[in-house]
C-alpha cells in the first residue's frame, strides 16, 4: 500500500471544534465520510490521491469520532456550514468535494448553498432526503435502524458496552462476498463510538433526518447543481441516488463499482480511487 504522510488537527468551526487529517498538496479535496465510520474510513483512499496531486482533507463530522458532540446542530444546512467554514479555516477558496452515506446529503447541500466553493461534486451510497428517485429503495419501508437510531436516547441506553458488536454487524453484513471491514479498522470504529455520549453524537444524525429531508426538499425546488457531479452506486443503495440527482442536475455521470456492498472506501478503495482521479482530472 502507498504511504503518505498525514497530519491531524483541531479546528474550530461554527462554535465547534472539529478533528480533521490532512494529507498531499495540490488541488484541495474535501472527504465526507458517513455512519458507522470516521474519517479514518479515507486511509486507504488518501495515498493514491495524494500520489496523483491531491491534498485531502477528512474531517470527523460534528458528533463523530474526534469532533465535538454537542446537543444540537445535525442537520444538513449546519453541518454543510461546518464544512464550508473548515474551508475558510484552511484557507481554501473551492475543493473537490465527496461524500458517501451520511456524508452524502452534506457534500449535496454544500454544493448547493455555496456553488463558488465546490469545483466538482461525488457522491455515493446515500440518500437525499424525500426526493423523487429512491422509490424501490424504500419500497418494504426505510431500515429498520432508522427508527432505531432516531428514539432520542434509546439506541444509546440499549448499545453502551456492546458497541463493537453492533457496530461490527454493519461493516460485515453490508458488505460484497468476504469483503468485510479488515479487524483493525472495525476496532478504531468501536473506539470512536464507545460510550453513551459517543454513540449519541452518531445517532443524532439520524434524530435530525426529518429536518434534513425539508431543508434538502426546499433547495431541490429553489436551486439547481451545476458542477460536474458523480453518482457512485455500491451494492445497496445502488442507483437510487442518481435517480434522485437525475432532475436536479445539469451534469450528471454515473458509475457501478462491483463485487462491493455499502462501504465502498473500505471494499474498493483502490477503484474508488481510480474513479475520483479520472472524474477529477476529466
Amino acid at each position: 500500500m502507498l504511504q503518505v504522510n498525514s497530519e491531524i488537527r483541531k479546528i474550530t468551526v461554527n462554535g465547534i471544534t472539529v478533528q480533521v487529517t490532512l494529507a498531499g498538496a495540490g488541488t484541495p479535496v474535501l472527504l465526507l465520510h458517513g455512519w458507522p465510520l470516521t474519517s479514518y474510513t479515507w486511509r486507504l483512499v488518501t495515498p493514491p490521491l495524494a500520489s496523483a496531486g491531491y491534498r485531502t482533507i477528512a474531517p470527523d463530522l460534528r458528533g463523530i469520532g474526534g469532533s465535538d458532540r454537542p446537543l444540537g446542530g445535525y442537520d444538513v444546512e449546519t453541518l454543510s456550514e461546518d464544512a464550508v467554514q473548515l474551508l475558510d479555516a484552511l484557507r481554501i477558496p473551492e475543493a473537490l468535494v465527496v461524500g458517501i452515506d451520511l456524508g452524502t446529503p452534506v457534500a449535496w447541500t454544500l454544493a448547493m448553498r455555496h456553488p463558488d466553493r465546490v469545483r466538482k461534486l461525488v457522491v455515493m451510497e446515500g440518500l437525499l432526503g424525500h426526493l423523487p428517485g429512491a422509490e424501490r429503495f424504500f419500497s418494504n419501508g426505510p431500515p429498520w435502524w432508522f427508527g432505531f437510531h432516531g428514539v432520542p436516547g434509546l439506541a444509546e441506553h440499549v448499545l453502551e458496552g456492546r458497541e463493537a458488536e453492533y457496530l461490527g454487524w454493519f461493516l460485515d453484513k453490508r458488505t460484497a462476498g468476504q469483503r468485510a471491514v479488515d479487524p483493525e479498522a472495525q476496532a478504531m470504529y468501536a473506539m470512536a463510538y464507545a460510550g453513551r455520549e459517543a454513540l449519541r453524537g452518531g445517532f443524532e444524525h439520524y434524530r435530525a433526518m426529518e429536518q434534513s429531508a425539508r431543508q434538502i426538499g426546499f433547495l431541490a425546488t429553489s436551486r439547481h447543481l451545476k458542477q460536474p457531479t458523480l453518482a457512485i452506486a455500491g451494492g445497496v443503495v445502488g442507483d437510487a441516488l442518481y435517480q434522485q440527482l437525475l432532475p436536479h442536475t445539469d451534469d450528471l455521470t454515473a458509475q457501478k463499482i462491483v463485487d462491493c456492498g455499502h462501504n465502498i472506501p473500505e471494499e474498493q478503495p483502490d477503484i474508488l480511487a481510480q474513479a475520483l482521479i479520472a472524474f477529477f482530472a476529466a
